[in-house]
């Protein structure tokens, strides 16, 4: 950090996933928490929502010992409060915020949102109430903990994450004028709805108007919070140069600061621990290929995953199902490959007689009905991974020599079939791949890598645009992450690609498999918050700069 630079004596830092894992956002702040912490003992403070009590527990340790005066103060300011540890490396302290007793007030705070920023709430609908409302109650802990404690003559960030903070940082920056405010979009939302609606979001990109695109895709009331609040905040941040270029088309705001997304390798066992996991991870994930299907797959047999939110097409996928159709038709290949799909759907319970056979602890010869899937949907009929399967007639026959299975659930660890956290499965596997049309930056691939798993991405993936800069040129999967470049109009040469990498890397001899796992670890050493953290640096001291003066003016 430079001499002249500002930093923050406290942060507050706000998201929907503080101490609730929905999706990357939580990896984001969870992994850089212990930076921060090592940083700033105990005056960065994440604030989340109390409103998933059975989910937040395990990531949430209350503390009543914690700021115990002021969570009565707030309580007697109808703020009410959780305090504790989020459990993560760090445990940094986190707030869970009850909002609910805001929805009755919802109109007029809208309508102060119009009169002081111009924010339209008219056509709200879905998640938007919930997550202003959270947005709200966060900003209101933070002004009620600002006064109590007489911060007004210390250096204060809020940060605010997604376009559900949004309202809670104008709020702040209206009646917390000296307080300093970042907003981080990790994706924009019509950037991604435009995505998520098949239409081609890169071949048109400059000709689209993210207000026009707001009303055809009833998107206005999220266009407009997001797009106010990176118009009146200190610091617009985003995660990526791909997803900057996407705001100021969209958001007609330039970034002010990139913040790539960084990971913290204490997760990734060492030495021998590492093999044991390893080994174990592979045991239990070809116990469940064998279970289901009834073939043998020896030490030999590829794993392979792909896995993130249950976005068709943003996410890839449709392309990865293709590839491994065709993968499965292959002359080429020269093992066994067992795929699995890590995508949470809409789970009902784990399969009963997969549960049964799991416990019998042998080797089966025989298929489980629908020997693809391991756990009971609510939608099996309309479910869209099962039916590009049935499509494409992919139902795990024994001579296939591809086999493809979906794992429709959040890896936690009790989920009753794999009963073991993502990051103890992950690295069992060979190779993963991502291959997203849109993707921001791309945690997938970066967890990959950092446990020496070799990956598969695209260019549309803020991941894969910095790997190919690190290397100068595009990266190969003798690098540790082969990078295709993707478009709106070449998905079959992706399938392809994606086929040809597998088919080479079954070729590839233990010494070179070697190789590629260890310029995996390589590439993921870059990506460290030790090293990161200086683009959050660079944030805070643009923040600072930027309140200090406008409170001059």
């Amino acid at each position: 950090m430079r001499k002249d630079s500002s930093f923050p004596d406290y942060i507050f830092e706000s998201s929907w996933e503080v101490c609730n894992k929905v999706g990357g956002i939580y990896t984001v702040l969870s992994t850089r928490a212990k930076t921060l912490q090592d940083m700033m003992k105990d005056k960065v403070f994440f604030i989340g929502p109390d409103c998933r009590e059975d989910l937040s527990t395990p990531f949430f340790v209350e503390d009543s010992s914690l700021f115990s005066e002021w969570k009565k103060f707030a309580a007697s300011n109808n703020l009410l409060v959780r305090i504790g540890r989020w459990n993560i490396p760090g445990s940094p302290i986190a707030i869970l915020v009850k909002f609910d007793s805001f929805f009755a007030e919802k109109d007029q705070i809208y309508g102060k949102l119009w009169e002081n920023f111009q924010v339209d709430s008219l056509h709200a609908y879905g998640d938007y109430d919930e997550a202003s409302m959270f947005a709200y109650a966060t900003a209101k802990v933070t002004e009620s903990f600002f006064h109590f404690y007489h911060l007004e003559k210390s250096k204060v960030i809020y940060h605010g994450n997604e376009w559900m903070t949004g309202l809670g940082i104008l709020y702040i920056r209206k009646y917390l004028p000296t307080v300093a405010t970042i907003f981080t979009t990790h994706a924009t939302s019509i950037g991604r709805s435009i995505a998520g609606n098949n239409k081609p979001l890169y071949e048109y990109f400059y000709n689209y108007n993210g207000d026009q695109m707001a009303r055809e895709l009833n998107m206005e009331s999220k266009q407009s919070i997001e797009k106010q609040t990176a118009l009146y905040v200190d610091c617009f941040t985003t995660v990526s140069d791909i997803t900057a270029a996407e705001c100021k088309q969209l958001l007609d705001k330039p970034v002010d600061v990139v913040l790539p997304n960084g990971f913290e390798n204490n997760f990734v066992p060492k030495g021998s621990a590492f093999t044991s996991a390893r080994l174990k991870a592979r045991k239990r994930l070809l116990q469940i290929a064998n279970a289901l299907t009834g073939d043998h797959f020896d030490k030999d047999t590829m794993i392979i995953s792909t896995s993130g939110r249950y976005e068709f097409r943003n996410k890839g996928i449709d392309v990865f199902i293709e590839s491994m159709n065709r993968l499965r038709h292959s002359v080429s290949l020269n093992h066994k490959v067992v795929a699995f799909l890590m995508v949470p759907g809409w789970v009902a319970d784990a399969r009963e007689d997969l549960v049964e056979r799991l416990r019998a602890d042998h080797e089966f010869d025989t298929a489980l009905d629908n020997p693809r899937i391991t756990h009971n949907l609510y939608n099996f009929n309309e479910d869209r991974v099962l039916s590009m399967m049935d499509y494409l007639d992919m139902h795990n026959c024994k001579d296939d020599q591809v086999k493809v299975i979906f794992i429709p659930t959040y890896l936690v660890g009790n989920d009753a079939i794999v009963n073991m956290p993502y990051y103890d499965v992950i690295l069992g596997n060979d190779l993963c791949v991502y291959p997203s049309y849109y993707e921001p930056w791309g945690y997938t691939p970066l967890e990959s890598v950092a446990f020496k798993v070799p990956c598969i991405t695209t260019d549309l993936a803020g991941f894969g645009l910095w790997a190919n800069k690190v290397k100068g040129t595009y990266s190969e999967i003798e690098d540790g992450a082969k990078v295709i470049h993707r478009t709106d109009s070449n998905y079959s040469d992706v399938v392809d690609t994606i086929k040809c990498t597998i088919e080479k890397y079954s070729h590839m001899s233990a010494q070179e498999v070697k190789k590629c796992r260890e310029h995996a670890d390589k590439l993921s050493k870059k990506a460290l918050w030790s090293k990161f953290i200086a683009y959050y640096e660079t944030a805070y001291d643009f923040a600072l700069k930027a309140a200090n003066k406008r409170n001059e003016n």
